[in-house]
């Protein structure tokens, strides 16, 4: 599978330019199977959804399907979302034609007040494409290796941030551990450059099930990176070194 990863800029609360601008760079871009977006690449890092939210499945959406299809390729990314009178952070997986998965986050960033305005999604998802099982994560649920513990139900994690620069240390070694204690392939996005509270440097990356970097971004650059998977490497590694079959057993209980 190839992919690639965009680390862009992202204009505060302006979801049309940003729509525009990141449109502007995947037309310039090589052919691929999945093109990865940041976390809320639409309006920044927002904790007041109010303002910025899209009802879900209309405008972004569509325009993800739009390029979905004109492309023959997958896109990923998270957006400010609403729905039923509530908000979410929205992870949307759209396929080529045009069928898509949606996951809403988890482990919200109570630090920024995120669990203030939006509600947390209850459900863990695995999207398959292309023959690889694919596991939609959003940002803080990084710091949380229990929810997105490896139970040979998926290949590769895909991580979608806004992760400030003060914390991208945290941010590069739990990608990973990620990698490493899941034997699975890690894509993740970062975006660059500010919003009213915060810097940010990118560090977006694709791993190897060693942790090791198959592509990285330029830090404080936007720009694009591609490289591929390789499905049957990662079969027979997991084969020779079965440690996923040792893991521990357990059930979360809410």
């Amino acid at each position: 599978m190839d992919i690639l990863l965009l680390q862009t800029d992202i204009k505060w609360q302006k979801p049309a330019e940003n729509r525009t601008h990141a449109r502007k760079i995947i037309d310039t871009l090589p052919e691929a199977d999945l093109i990865i977006l940041p976390e809320m690449f639409t309006s920044g890092f927002c904790m007041t959804p109010a303002e910025v939210a899209e009802k879900a499945d209309t405008e972004t959406f569509r325009w993800m399907q739009d390029i979905a299809g004109e492309r023959n390729s997958a896109i990923a990314g998270s957006v400010s979302t609403q729905e039923n009178g509530r908000y979410y952070n929205r992870f949307y997986f759209v396929k080529p034609d045009g069928s898509y998965t949606t996951y809403n986050k988890k482990h919200l960033f109570t630090f920024s007040g995120e669990d203030k305005e939006y509600a947390a999604g209850d459900e863990r998802i695995v999207v398959e494409y292309k023959g690889v099982r694919i596991l939609l994560q959003i940002c803080y649920d990084l710091r949380f290796p229990v929810f997105s513990r490896n139970r040979n139900d998926y290949d590769m994690i895909v991580y979608v941030a806004n992760w400030p620069t003060v914390r991208i240390y945290a941010w590069s070694t739990l990608l990973k551990a990620r990698a490493i204690e899941n034997l699975c392939y890690v894509a993740g996005v970062n975006r660059v450059g500010n919003d009213p509270t915060n810097q940010y440097c990118g560090g977006t990356v694709l791993l190897d099930y060693l942790g090791k970097e198959l592509v990285a971004a330029e830090n404080n650059k936007e720009t694009s990176i591609h490289a591929s998977i390789d499905m049957q490497v990662l079969k027979e590694f997991r084969t020779n070194f079965p440690a996923l079959n040792d893991a521990d057993q357990f059930r979360i209980i809410d």
